[in-house]
């Protein structure tokens, strides 16, 4: 246990934009950005905090044991979380209504399936 508490005390303070986040293709906005951002940082602490989380939770370990861990969890920032991504047209960086298996909004889904990018999609007719 102590050597993974001392593995996240060891890792470097995490700042806004600590490096430098790989860009999407297509229209690029701000929200896309921090999209992509969050979704990385979450994957890259993944682990951490399922390990925290798996300590804090475990009744078998010592109190103190799972009151550190509880306690380095709730300092790790809030956009190394999974919850803090939000799905996201790739087109225009619209949060509502996405279709998920394309990961685009309603409207752009319209345009492009008109267009025949997506395969196997057609407009309904009966």
């Amino acid at each position: 246990m102590s050597e993974l508490i001392k593995v996240v005390k060891a890792s470097r303070p995490l700042k806004r934009f600590p490096q430098p986040v790989s860009l999407p293709t297509g229209f690029v906005n701000t929200r896309i950005l921090r999209d992509n951002f969050k979704r990385q940082m979450a994957a890259e602490h993944e682990v951490t905090s399922k390990a925290l989380k798996f300590i804090a939770r475990n009744a078998a370990l010592p109190q103190k044991m799972r009151l550190e861990a509880q306690i380095q969890l709730t300092a790790m920032p809030n956009y190394t979380r999974m919850n803090q991504v939000r799905d996201r047209c790739l087109e225009s960086g619209t949060a509502k209504k996405i279709i998920k298996p394309f990961r685009v909004g309603r409207y752009q889904f319209r345009l492009m399936a008109k267009e025949g990018e997506f395969p196997g999609v057609k407009k309904g007719v009966w």
